[in-house]
């Protein structure tokens, strides 16, 4: 069987894929070439706001169309909050956020029998994570291992907690044992990845949490750089902070879940934390990991933001001084309290408080990166692009460089000029 496969949203979607495109080539099956038929188109869908929704509608309409005559499944979070709209697109096999593995099989018998099948379970009813094989399907540089799934804090704009149920956490010595492989096939760099990793560990005994894997993940893999994926502020703590400086193997980039800058938007969306202690919790990480690149999202024209409130979320993220920032305008969500919310900001005011906001991050970003010029440091070099390869430094600066073959690469450079969001380096001999 060929198949194709497109996927929306965050980095757990883009893991899950991976694991489905490594279960799909263990069952002896391929990646359609270009201008080449394909059995079997795979959606991996969004649903995180309406506009996340409404892009996985469009590719699921687009490649319906495209591909006629392939069996079209979909799976992921819109599948699995609308399962009978996907349906209704054309889609032969609609599962939802979880059975990556009978996802596959339902997707065979559908090629090969015609079969339909729609199977989308109640996300709050699941008791253990998914077993999902970790790592890329191609190249051996960067490697995702999903730690944890689901999310309790019920944002007032997010739809993620009915798409993904009850916090579900990956026991301590999976993970370990995960990773020792990930290191053995050659993967530099592993980026610990969940819905929500913050609440790692709720749902085990004997009291673990984030810093407890975090900590045998590293110390498992010694040569291996490990990377947190998103972080709720809350988690951050003084114990945190402690424990993980002793990981010499972590990188010092932490992108962390601000949405606002504002206390009265904060309030709104249901966040549970003020700028007061997020702000503390970046003195706490800047004095544990000095030099620490701190990234975070950004949400502006929430429902009763005024323009006072925009302001002084633009003067908070000066204050902070964050190495780069996503930005996005509040996008509806039908089904949260937020949709319902009064006071709703037109998507042009929206637009335009973004777009302030971006250009804010985008300076403060230059600043970050132009302070490593004349620096000495590693990238993980990851593909090349116009003559010269790209990698990423352990606090997450794009770095460019000429040379030969540097494909999964971990190497000494020195930064000689900051261009376009990204440093040029050269090799250190």
């Amino acid at each position: 069987m060929k198949y194709i496969i497109t996927t929306l949203g965050c980095k757990v979607n883009q893991y899950e894929t991976q694991a489905i495109e490594t279960i799909l080539n263990s069952d002896g099956h391929f990646p359609a070439g270009e201008n080449e038929k394909a059995d079997c188109v795979i959606v991996n869908t969004c649903a995180v706001t309406a506009e996340s929704g409404r892009k996985s509608r469009q590719a699921i309409r687009k490649l319906s169309s495209e591909y006629p005559d392939a069996v079209i499944a979909v799976g992921g979070c819109y599948s699995q909050l609308s399962p009978e709209d996907v349906k209704d697109f054309g889609a032969k096999v609609v599962f939802g956020s979880n059975d990556r593995k009978a996802f596959v099989k339902a997707i065979e018998r559908a090629v090969e029998s015609g079969e339909n099948c729609v199977s989308v379970d109640d996300p709050f009813k699941r008791k253990t994570l998914e077993s999902l094989p970790s790592g890329a399907v191609s190249g051996r540089t960067r490697a995702m291992l999903k730690i944890q799934d689901g999310c309790v804090n019920f944002c007032s704009y997010c739809i993620i907690p009915y798409t993904r149920g009850r916090i579900l956490s990956l026991p301590v010595e999976r993970a370990v044992l995960e990773a020792k492989e990930l290191a053995e096939k050659g993967y530099r760099e592993i980026v610990l990845t969940g819905i929500e990793i913050a609440s790692y560990g709720l749902d085990l005994k004997d009291r673990i949490s984030l810093k407890d894997i975090v900590y045998a993940v590293s110390e498992a893999v010694p040569d291996v750089r490990i990377r947190l994926g998103s972080i709720e502020p809350t988690a951050i703590t003084e114990d945190f902070c402690r424990t993980l400086s002793k990981c010499i193997n972590l990188c010092p980039h932490f992108h962390l879940s601000l949405q606002s800058g504002c206390d009265r938007t904060l309030e709104a969306m249901k966040r549970k934390y003020t700028t007061r202690e997020f702000a503390e919790t970046v003195k706490r990480l800047r004095h544990y990991f000095p030099g620490c690149a701190l990234t975070a999202d950004l949400i502006t024209g929430f429902p009763g933001e005024t323009e006072e409130d925009h302001r002084t979320t633009l003067e908070f993220i000066k204050s902070i001084g964050f190495s780069a920032m996503h930005v996005f305008p509040y996008s509806r969500r039908p089904g949260t309290p937020a949709d319902k919310m009064p006071d709703q900001i037109s998507q042009k005011v929206k637009n335009r408080r973004a777009k302030e906001a971006a250009e804010v991050a985008g300076q403060m970003q230059m600043g970050f990166i132009e302070e490593h010029v004349g620096k000495e440091f590693e990238v993980l070099f990851e593909n090349e692009e116009e003559s010269a390869w790209q990698g990423h430094s352990a606090d997450y600066i794009l770095c460019k460089m000429k040379g030969k073959e540097l494909h999964g690469r971990l190497i000494k450079v020195r930064a000689i000029k900051a261009d376009k969001k990204c440093l040029l380096c050269e090799e250190v001999r």
